[in-house]
């Protein structure tokens, strides 16, 4: 099971266990895709030599540097593009109703589309990934989209003990987005289980929260973790606050003959 993907002039196949329905377009299409990734065997590409080393594309005015990484990566998840929409909203809105940028924390950030949409409507950014790799190709988004001179920290390093020395410091913040992986490693080697560290880690979020709060938003790939499991692990971590809960699945999404695709779930907690 694939999609069938346009990125920019790149045309991409790539692995999709949720697209379980038969294909849309006939199979002479699929054929003239750029590349194709494969995980049967290992992961590997068909095709890669004829794919640029970079090239950028530009969704919703965010300009993004994409290149083909060992594990079918591109640098981007295009079915975050709604939540992106909704940040630039969402913090654009705080900016005007409370006189002074919005206090953002991007966790597991990434190559940064969260924090491009936040710094895109005049926010005030702290992202954080245990990738150096990772934060530099963010970085380079930021330069890409005249950025650089903006507030943005980067940090590289594990989020737990980050979130930790930054409740010692006092620090506060007025949304807090969160994208974590079902496994992962910390900048030391520190293991990231989500069964285990997500409910934890949230309450520490609800400690770094604002006095003014904008929100939290929480998304991952996790099939286990659906729209309702990440609203109720929300609704526990800030249940002493009000709030309104928004959740779905993130989807791609294409022409209008084109069925959306599942791609992950996400949930809204706003205060009120």
């Amino acid at each position: 099971m694939q999609k069938l993907e346009r990125f920019g002039s790149i045309v991409l196949a790539r692995p999709c266990a949720q697209a379980v329905w038969r294909p849309g377009l006939p199979a002479a299409d699929w054929r003239k895709a750029t590349a194709t990734f494969h995980r049967e065997g290992g992961n590997q590409w068909q095709g890669r030599e004829k794919l640029p080393a970079t090239w950028i594309i530009t969704v919703d005015g965010i300009n993004f540097q994409l290149s083909s990484t060992d594990f079918g990566h591109l640098g981007i998840f295009p079915e975050q593009r709604d939540l992106w929409r909704r940040i630039v909203q969402v913090c654009g809105a705080y900016l005007e109703m409370r006189k002074r940028p919005a206090s953002v924390l991007n966790l597991f950030a990434y190559s940064g589309g969260s924090t491009l949409a936040a710094a895109s409507a005049g926010a005030e950014v702290c992202h954080v990934d245990a990738s150096k790799g990772m934060v530099d190709w963010a970085r380079k988004n930021a330069a890409l989209n005249g950025f650089s001179e903006r507030p943005i920290r980067w940090i590289v390093d594990d989020v737990t003990g980050f979130l930790q020395r930054e409740l010692r410091r006092g620090r506060r913040y007025d949304l807090m987005i969160l994208d974590p992986p079902s496994y992962g490693r910390g900048s030391k080697g520190e293991v990231f289980k989500i069964e285990n560290e997500l409910p934890p880690l949230l309450a520490i979020l609800r400690q770094l929260m604002s006095d003014s709060p904008l929100g939290v938003l929480l998304s991952c790939h996790t099939p286990e973790f659906t729209p309702l499991a990440l609203r109720h692990l929300l609704h526990q971590a800030f249940a002493d606050l009000d709030g309104r809960h928004e959740q779905g699945e993130m989807t791609l999404t294409g022409g209008p003959s084109v069925l959306p695709v599942p791609s992950g779930s996400y949930c809204w907690w706003g205060a009120v």
